[in-house]
């Protein structure tokens, strides 16, 4: 059976997608890797959570009455928390075992793993792997899943999923017909639809691929006739089994009332009143770290930031900036949080502000998405600041994933947090819910956080819209940029943005439109740019053009341009897993991470890598999983990087996958040459005018809403 995901657009999971990290040099003795930072990160953030879950007490708080299927619900749920048994009505399995308790947390604050405890975790037992091998072979599976599948389920992997065949679900990629037939195989005439296993497995996949899509919980009708498109017969008991086994949660959100009212309501004291409610079900880690998060970003937002200097002495800062720096500069003076938005030519505001707080003392530091990012930030401030920040290695510049990794940065203070008074957040609208906890909680109190991007962008990989949630709510200081970005391209950018696809007057060929009739002209034409017309017409190389499409797939997706620039840029036989020294290829250490690289040679160790100046040695196992060519990507991994050159390609069956997001950021990503290879027709216009973002359900405006005084 075939574990091709069912993706569109950009989003494949379990392959590079969105993000990108940085990698220090090749792991040796004494030396931690990018992939085990970037993993005890995530146990640190996993392992706080489990603490906040340790230390909630009582029940899910009610926002609201509710009443037939969902209130049944929630006091199921309820009654399994409190260990109590519930009713007959609810539920007809035993009463679930109670629930394992986190142990006391010490420090308030995540603390480091050990590296070499990540390492060993991170590889999953050799006669682990041989009997999954086994089992899978005996399902009919694919025997090449048995690393992930020991990775994902444990020592004991072979056993779960001899007991629970549709565990399989729970590897990226696998489908739920797909691991039907694993356990049809497995369990014979004993394997049935309404096979309770089947309906808990089918609920975490369906809560997994709305995180994939960007949601962290849905909303429980959604999730009830999901559950019913994929076969589950009862999907009200198969909802109420997976929360019951704790592997869900359940919540209800108040819900916003229009007009007077509710204060009319409140006036005349009648607090019995119903509410509008919502009922959302959620994955436990997705759920608690936007608790987290909400925690974190009030804990900044209500207190006052440490006094780092006479507010003469901010004020004398703010007055020699330039318009909206001097705004921003007076903001991040009074408060812990503040907001900051604007396009490429506001990131000058952000150098303004780490000026200015370096000289009166504080220990700023910036953090952007990319590596591009990062070292294009750090030579704004060379080229804009003191002697105390150049584009080198001791700039106060890292990326996010460096940051946190601590691969990157000022590292961690005694009690966990970063050791640092401000942190200035590039590329924020690329903050999934995961990362910005981490971020919030790791920062030391009496710090001060800045979150600049351009909202316009599309938004992060990972589950939540954390940016734009925190725009909406309206909690903290927000100052917009009037810089525009010049030129022809900032022109066309910027109406974009606005909905409007106009033409510019572009008199140094800075946007050009290349007509094409089908994919297969389209991919002819892009090589021929990349290859020719850019490098003679606009002085750029190939090695600077970034070719940029709506998808993986397809006749014009990545895998086929990159196929055909290879050929032409880097010919050879593929020696080391389909690459060859001076590929252009994105590496991902972790899922949801990118990083753009050049291959240098392979050897018995594995595929070595320079990105972006860095040594990164890929492990033989890994290249096959985690290194893609990377002549050409999708928006989603080229966002929080611009090259000099861009070739946009929109073949004719990208139609459907374009969007106002999606066409700002492809367009948006080039400094000096933008060509456009058009097979669209009338999609193009339609898109920017008509398609803004797809929605995501997340609960972070109703989380903040009572720890800000809302």
């Amino acid at each position: 059976m075939s574990t091709e995901p069912e993706t569109t657009g950009d989003a494949e999971p379990g392959t590079p997608t969105g993000g990108a990290g940085t990698e220090g040099d090749a792991p040796g003795a004494g030396q931690v890797s990018e992939a085990e930072a970037e993993l005890r990160a995530q146990q640190a953030e996993r392992e706080r959570i489990e603490q906040r879950k340790a230390e909630k007490q009582g029940p899910i708080e009610s926002g609201g009455k509710l009443s037939g299927k969902a209130a049944d619900l929630l006091a199921a749920v309820r009654a399994v928390e409190s260990g109590e048994k519930p009713a007959a009505a609810v539920f007809t399995e035993p009463e679930p075992g109670p629930r394992r308790s986190a142990p006391e947390p010490a420090v308030r604050r995540p603390q480091p793993v050990a590296a070499e405890t990540v390492a060993a975790s991170a590889a999953p037992a050799p006669e682990a792997v041989r009997a999954v091998r086994a089992l899978l072979g005996e399902g009919g599976a694919p025997e090449t899943l048995a690393p992930q599948v020991a990775a994902v389920l444990g020592e004991d992997a072979d056993d779960q999923l001899r007991a629970d065949p549709w565990q399989l679900l729970r590897i990226a990629g696998v489908r739920p017909e797909q691991a039907d037939g694993f356990a049809r195989t497995l369990l014979g005439a004993g394997c049935g639809p309404d096979d309770d296993r089947r309906g808990r497995a089918v609920t975490v996949w369906l809560l997994e691929q709305a995180a994939l899509a960007g949601h962290t919980a849905l909303e429980l009708p959604a999730l009830v006739t999901a559950l019913a498109q994929r076969g589950v017969p009862d999907p009200d008991r198969a909802v109420q089994d997976t929360i019951a086994e704790g592997e869900a949660l359940v919540f209800q959100d108040a819900l916003e009332e229009s007009g007077a009212a509710p204060a009319r309501a409140e006036e005349e004291g009648a607090e019995d009143e119903e509410r509008p409610v919502r009922v959302l079900v959620g994955l436990e880690r997705y759920a608690l770290a936007e608790e987290s998060l909400a925690d974190g970003l009030a804990r900044l937002a209500n207190s006052a930031p440490k006094q780092d200097g006479p507010t003469e002495e901010w004020e004398r800062a703010a007055a020699s900036a330039q318009g909206s720096a001097g705004e921003l500069i007076r903001a991040v003076a009074a408060h812990g949080l503040v907001l900051h938005t604007g396009s490429e030519a506001s990131l000058a505001e952000p150098a303004a502000l780490l000026h200015a707080a370096r000289s009166l003392g504080l220990r700023a530091w910036a953090a952007a998405y990319a590596p591009i990012g990062r070292n294009r930030f750090a030579a704004l401030l060379g080229r804009s600041g003191g002697p105390e920040v150049s584009p080198t290695a001791h700039s106060p510049v890292a990326t996010v994933a460096g940051l946190l990794s601590g691969l990157e940065g000022p590292g961690r203070d005694a009690d966990g947090a970063l050791d640092l008074d401000l942190l200035v957040v590039l590329d924020a609208p690329q903050l999934d819910v995961e990362t910005a906890a981490l971020l919030a909680e790791s920062l030391p109190d009496g710090a001060r956080l800045v979150l600049a991007g351009d909202p316009g962008v599309l938004w992060s990989v990972g589950p939540g819209r954390v940016f734009a949630d925190l725009l909406a709510v309206r909690i903290c200081p927000q100052i917009a940029s009037r810089r525009p970005d010049p030129g022809p391209l900032g022109e066309l950018v910027s109406g974009i943005g606005v909905g409007e696809l106009n033409q510019v007057e572009a008199p140094g060929r800075e946007v050009v439109i290349v007509p094409v009739r089908d994919a297969g002209e389209a991919v002819h034409r892009t090589v021929q740019l990349v290859v020719d017309s850019v490098p003679r017409a606009i002085g750029v190389p190939a090695e600077q053009t970034q070719v940029i499409t709506p998808g993986h797939g397809g006749a014009a997706g990545t895998r086929a341009l990159n196929a055909a620039l290879k050929e032409r840029l880097n010919p050879g036989p593929g020696r080391f897993g389909g690459f060859d020294p001076g590929d252009r290829v994105v590496h991902s250490p972790v899922p949801g991470r990118v990083l753009p690289g050049r291959v240098v040679k392979a050897d018995a160790e594995g595929l070595h890598l320079s990105c972006e100046g860095e040594a990164v040695l890929v492990p033989r196992e890994r290249v096959e999983q985690s290194v893609r060519h990377g002549w050409a990507l999708t928006a989603h991994q080229a966002v929080g990087s611009r090259w000099p050159a861009v070739v946009v390609v929109l073949p004719g069956d990208a139609a459907q996958a374009l969007s106002r997001p999606w066409v700002y950021t492809a367009f948006g990503r080039a400094d000096r040459h933008l060509s456009v290879v058009h097979g669209v027709e009338q999609a193009l216009p339609k898109a920017v005018a008509e398609v803004p973002a797809k929605p995501r359900t997340t609960r972070l405006p109703v989380l903040l809403a009572p720890q800000m005084g809302g």
